[in-house]
């Protein structure tokens, strides 16, 4: 069992074009706050990022946000959470993420949401965390990415050991049960590896 004290939310500074991605942020927060789990969030109050953030104030949840400080002089920072930690660049935002958080959740984002999972994935590869990380695939939005994986599985450039590091469900609160019981296997250096 992972004791999940703080989850790292990885998500879109827009609101997207279906509104079962704001429901679904909407539900996270609520989730997190019902489990008496902290978010850990970029900061900010736009987007999918302020509704998730808004949902776990509004369920009595504690919120830190982490933004740089190019983001927070451009008044998307979000005045009202917890704690607003103000660093200087997008990498020590992503260090001080990983470092606050027991796990981490992909909702639908853009590239900068796709970059924070894939460097989460890359850092539990190679064995620098043994945090969870799961995907919510809400309405098939990451389907073309899961099936890159497997992809990549296919090609012999992913390991199937590493495939299995992407936890990916529909709805949070399974995926937050998944997360719970998660066990990283040991890693792995590929080159040490004659075959998959």
């Amino acid at each position: 069992m992972n004791p999940l004290k703080r989850i790292g939310v990885f998500c879109g500074s827009s609101p997207g074009g279906d509104p079962a991605f704001t429901e679904a942020a909407k539900a996270v927060g609520t989730e997190l706050a019902r489990r008496g789990i902290g978010l850990v969030y970029g900061g900010g109050n736009v987007g999918l990022m302020g509704v998730v953030a808004d949902a776990t104030l509004e369920s009595g949840g504690e919120v830190i946000g982490v933004i740089p400080e190019a983001l927070e002089g451009k008044e998307l920072a979000h005045q009202g959470v917890t704690e607003l930690r103000v660093v200087a660049s997008m990498h020590e935002r992503k260090a001080l993420m990983e470092e606050l958080s027991d796990g981490f959740v992909a909702l639908p984002g853009g590239f900068g949401t796709f970059e924070e999972l894939l460097e989460i994935l890359t850092w539990s590869q190679l064995g620098i965390h043994r945090k969870p990380a799961g995907i919510l695939n809400v309405s098939g939005y990451y389907d073309c990415l899961i099936a890159m994986f497997d992809h990549a599985v296919s090609q012999r450039l992913l390991s199937s050991s590493n495939r299995e590091l992407v936890l990916t469900e529909t709805e949070i609160a399974p995926l937050l049960n998944c997360m719970s019981d998660f066990e990283p296997g040991a890693a792995e250096k590929w080159l040490d590896r004659a075959t998959i």
